[in-house]
């Protein structure tokens, strides 16, 4: 059969290209189109059924040249579909940015954590440590309501966001909220150990507040507390440093500060989150990481 060839069957008529004359013009390889098809990213136009010989039209060579260059940015399956489906204009940038966005926030994070492990393996723990400026503050006595959960450190992040998002929509029906909201860890959070962490927002009204987590806070473990005014030692860090297991870098930064000055912890550590983590960057200051000292 010819280069350019006319099949029989529902494409009759249609002049296609044999994998290979197709494979030249998306200079790509036969193999490569053949897992493609398998993957369901890119199938012929048609297949000869006794032979099984792909064929394919001249006008699927861009999309064939996407799909390759989007697997070299690594992206999943399941997106690169996304991607090609939309075809070409907003839509499809938009996922691919998203993507992209999701990328750089994973790097920036390990390049966090690359950094804390070549310290911590090399001995150059205290040099680690005096990358983090801590520092004191004073807080206020304050209501809080909060939420309490045992958890290992891959499932925090999600329950963090969606525990924070029930007490500040509670805490608008308690007088707004008081202060920034933050997280307590009572006992260690890791993949091994599940604290319990708990999740805590001030507000205004502690009448509201009790009332609610009496309406509609036992479903979460919810619960009303007066918190005493204390002075917390702390370091802020990005979006990208609050990332497990490199925060804990931080946490040891202000801890090492805390011993060189004589000063004990009087209560759960805690990260305290003061910026919008949706619209925050990886570069971005988002959150205190603070211990209660005295």
């Amino acid at each position: 059969m010819t280069e350019d060839a006319v099949v029989d069957g529902p494409e009759r008529n249609l002049e296609l290209l044999t994998i290979g004359a197709f494979a030249a013009r998306a200079r790509l390889s036969a193999k490569a189109l053949r897992l493609y098809d398998r993957l369901g990213l890119l199938a012929p136009a048609h297949v000869d059924e006794a032979t099984g010989y792909r064929y394919y039209r001249a006008g699927q060579v861009e999309r064939a040249r996407l799909v390759a260059m989007l697997r070299q940015l690594d992206m999943p399956l399941a997106r690169i579909a996304e991607v090609v489906e939309a075809g070409d204009g907003p839509a499809a940038a938009g996922l691919l940015g998203a993507y992209w966005a999701d990328v750089e926030a994973r790097v920036a994070g390990q390049r966090t954590l690359a950094a804390y492990l070549r310290g911590r393996l090399s001995g150059r723990s205290s040099e680690m440590y005096g990358k983090f400026t801590v520092e004191t503050a004073e807080t206020p006595a304050q209501v809080v309501i909060c939420e309490k959960r045992h958890t290992l450190a891959d499932e925090l992040p999600a329950w963090i966001g969606a525990a924070l998002g029930r007490l500040e929509e509670a805490a608008r029906q308690c007088g707004g909220m008081a202060g920034v909201p933050y997280v307590a860890y009572h006992a260690e959070v890791s993949t091994e150990s599940d604290g319990p962490a708990e999740t805590c927002v001030p507000v205004a009204d502690e009448a509201a507040a009790r009332a609610w987590a009496e309406r509609r806070g036992r479903a979460w473990e919810t619960t009303v507390r007066v918190e005493p005014a204390r002075r917390l030692a702390y370091t802020r860090i990005t979006k990208a440093q609050v990332a497990y297991p490199q925060i804990l870098a931080a946490f040891e930064a202000v801890e090492e500060w805390m011993a060189a000055r004589g000063l004990t912890a009087t209560g759960p550590c805690r990260e305290l989150y003061f910026a919008d983590w949706a619209t925050t960057g990886p570069g971005d200051p988002v959150c205190d990481v603070a211990f209660p000292v005295s």
